[in-house]
């Protein structure tokens, strides 16, 4: 009767180990890389508002935010992300800084992107868009990406607000310049005159989410929902750890939502990537605001 020889199982050497580490990272490299992101998550909120119209009730607002093009970030990218908004059919789209990126490229490089940024979202099929600046934009230069948004339809609010109107409402948009790299004014963006309208909230624009405990020690009575970006989310978010690195001003409010008393807060994690082109457990956002009205007794 023959007996079948079964060989013992190959011992792992450190050349086999070194090896299937380095396949591991290459495949992790390739898929935060490519994959993730380029994966868009829509997300869907709906806002709860006291005091809103009820022109607004259901109105839907679009939040972009962190494009970073193009040294990581590509013109097809932002192409499909218009496209992504467009079939979304909203009534407003803010976008909240960071359009290029202060990097390794050349200014000239740099303000181009800046341009090719602009032309792309002028596509962006909207009754109304509206956009402040990031630490990024100020540091190319301010008045090279407002030009660029502005000739393409986009006003930029830097420490200003304006009414938005609809079937006889109104609510207001206010927009703080970048408070990382120049001056934030929460009397000029959020003006006496606008504060404590019945039926005109405010809607406050801010790159950077840490600045809402400004806002909240100066305004918080006045501002009904507060969006921002800054974070990426974080980019790369290791199980168990988190995000290894975060920006100055975004490292308290990461993601999410949080709230100040009547004031909201939603940290937007951005399209664009700084530093190294991957995200990994932090996918590219576009997010989607739906409001309703609040009972004041809520």
């Amino acid at each position: 009767m023959a007996v079948a020889q079964i060989s013992p199982p190959r011992p792992i050497t450190r050349r086999i180990f070194l090896k299937g580490g380095l396949i591991a990272a290459a495949g992790l490299a390739v898929y935060a890389g490519e994959i993730e992101r380029h994966f868009i998550d829509v997300s869907h909120h709906v806002v709860a508002i006291e005091g809103l119209p009820s022109a607004f009730e259901g109105a839907r607002i679009a939040q972009l935010s962190d494009i970073h093009l193009d040294e990581y970030t590509e013109p097809l990218f932002l192409e499909h992300a218009v496209k992504v908004v467009n079939d979304l059919n909203l009534d407003y789209v803010f976008l909240t800084g960071d359009f290029i990126t202060d990097g390794m490229t050349s200014r000239r490089f740099t303000v181009g992107a800046a341009w090719q940024c602009a032309n792309i979202l002028r596509d962006l099929k909207c009754p109304q868009r509206y956009a402040v600046l990031g630490n990024h934009d100020v540091l190319i230069g301010s008045k090279v990406v407002r030009t660029a948004l502005n000739y393409n339809g986009i006003p930029v609010l830097v420490n200003a607000c304006t009414p938005l109107e609809r079937a006889g409402g109104r609510i207001w948009l206010a927009g703080l310049d970048d408070a990382a790299e120049s001056h934030p004014r929460i009397d000029l963006a959020i003006p006496e005159r606008i504060r404590g309208i019945a039926e005109e909230p405010v809607i406050l624009l801010c790159h950077e989410p840490d600045f809402a405990d400004e806002v909240a020690m100066h305004a918080a009575q006045a501002v009904a929902l507060m969006l921002s970006g800054h974070t990426h989310g974080g980019q790369v978010r290791v199980p168990l750890i988190g995000p290894i690195n975060l920006p100055p001003l975004g490292r308290k409010y990461v993601e999410g939502w949080f709230r100040f008393g009547k004031m909201q807060l939603y940290v937007n994690r951005g399209l664009g990537t700084v530093g190294v082109p991957f995200r990994f457990n932090c996918p590219p956002e576009i997010s989607v605001f739906t409001l309703r009205r609040s009972d004041p007794a809520a």
